[in-house]
Formats: C-alpha cells, structure tokens, sequence
C-alpha cells in the first residue's frame, strides 16, 4: 500500500496546471530507532535547550536564531524576519525552464520524490507534460518550498510519473578540480588496462536491491529479538586483523591472483 503524500499542490507549466501529490521515494521509517533512558529507572531522557553561560533551561518563547559575527556576538532574527525572506512557492510547481537530461550531473541531486497526479481531471495534463519531457530528452527545473527552506527542484520523467528532486545549493558542492587536479594524467600500460578489464568483468553481475543490504540492521535486530525472548546472542568471532600490505606490489601478478580467483568464486 503506498504511503500517504506528504505534500500536495499543483504542477504548472504555462498556462497548463494539473493538481499533483508527492511522497519521498526513499524511506527510513524501517531502520532501527533508540530512545535514550535513565539506566537506574528506566524513565525516558528529555533533552531541553540551555542557557550556555547561566546553565539555566530556556522557555520555547525565548528562543530565538541568532547569525555569528564574532565571539560570542550574533545578529538575532525573529521567526517572522525569517519568514519574510521565504518566497511564495509553497504550493505550485512552476516549470520555469528545461535543460537536457544528460546535462545535470548526479551530484546535484539530493532527496527524490514521486509525484503523482491527485485527480482524474488533470491526470491528461499530467500526462502530456511527463510524456513532452520523454520525448525532448528534457527535465524541468522549478523552486518549491519543501521541508522548511526554499529549493531549487528538477523533474525527471519515470514509468507512468515524474520523479523530483531536490537539488543542491550552488555553494554544497565542492569543486572536483581541487581535490582532483593533482592527479598524474599519465598513460595507462595497455597490458594492465586489459588485466583490469578482464576483472570487471569477472565480477559483473545485473544490479539488484541486496547488493545494498544492511548487515548492521540485520545484526540489531537479531539482537534485539534474542534480548526480547530472554536469551543471550551469541557472541560473533572477532574479526582478524588483515596481514599488512608490502611495500612492494607487483600490479601485474596481483591482477592475475584477483582475476583467478574471482573466476573460482564464479564457478562455485
């Protein structure tokens, strides 16, 4: 059953508007949770906000943001000082430009989203605007108002919907020249390149939802339902620690070790 939209509003294109419903893509609502706890009553803990010179608790009316200019100096701004500042597109998706599909590169994007039509009337607007997108090999750009801050959003065709994103702000993304540009851009040995190739393809396999499991969830609620019923988990050997790398590598008898065994684990 799918999950309740958490946003509803309108999609807009021109002239063109289509009532439309959103969820988040992903979720989180399956990974384990902790509470903290009074370990002597086992009385929930309830965190509060205090006064960092007074050490006194500050009541929710008092609290208010505050912009660093100094130490221990900062500009304060109300909630409707905030406010002001947000713009108006909280409820309506205006397409204001396309770009080519293949021209944003992933690193932009942030959370995805489904967006649906929310009625059977504008379900043909829905429609012409996704299938225009598919066949122009185009995505859309707006700014909508989502999770208390104003974002800038592109829309992407899929199936039957249209997926949004929200994108990253110009100044989260980091420039991959400074972290990137040292690098030696020297010729490849043609030998090595086909030993590497030839492992890629050992190991390539089609692309399924369990090659992203998580051990870590699986293993807490183990635990958790061994504590439930009364009874210890069993302790899981520790981990040996892995022999030291040489200092002296042979990449050429490494890649055909790696390519001969990947072949046996094939086989098995």
């Amino acid at each position: 059953m799918a999950p309740r939209a958490f946003w509803t509003g309108y999609l807009k294109l021109s002239l063109v508007t289509c009532p439309v419903a959103m969820t988040p893509a992903t979720s989180t609502s399956e990974k384990v949770r902790f509470h903290t706890l009074n370990a002597k009553t086992g009385n929930r803990v309830v965190s509060r906000y205090v006064d960092a010179v007074t050490g006194q608790p500050v009541d929710e009316g008092n609290e208010v943001k505050g912009y660093p200019r100094g130490e221990d100096d900062f500009v304060l701004l109300e909630d409707d000082e905030l406010a002001a500042v947000n713009l108006e597109s909280t409820r309506t998706i205006d397409i204001e430009m396309f770009v080519p599909a293949d021209g944003l590169e992933w690193i932009w994007y942030d959370k995805p989203h489904y967006l649906v039509p929310n009625d059977a009337v504008g379900e043909e607007a829905f429609s012409v605007i996704r299938d225009a997108m598919e066949t122009t090999k185009m995505v859309g750009i707006s700014r909508l108002v989502l999770y208390r801050r104003e974002r800038a959003v592109m829309l992407e065709p899929r199936d039957r919907g249209i997926v949004l994103w929200t994108l990253r702000y110009g100044d989260e993304v980091r420039d991959p020249a400074d972290y990137f540009g040292n690098i030696r851009d020297g010729k490849i040995d043609p030998d090595l390149l086909k030993l590497v190739t030839k492992l890629i393809e050992e190991r390539t396999a089609p692309w399924t939802p369990e090659m992203v499991g998580d051990p870590v969830q699986a293993a807490l609620l183990d635990l958790i339902a061994a504590k439930t019923k009364g009874r210890k988990r069993p302790a899981r050997a520790k981990p040996r620690a892995a022999a030291p790398p040489s200092n002296v590598i042979n990449i050429v008898d490494a890649l055909k070790n790696s390519i001969a065994s990947a072949g046996k684990s094939k086989r098995r």
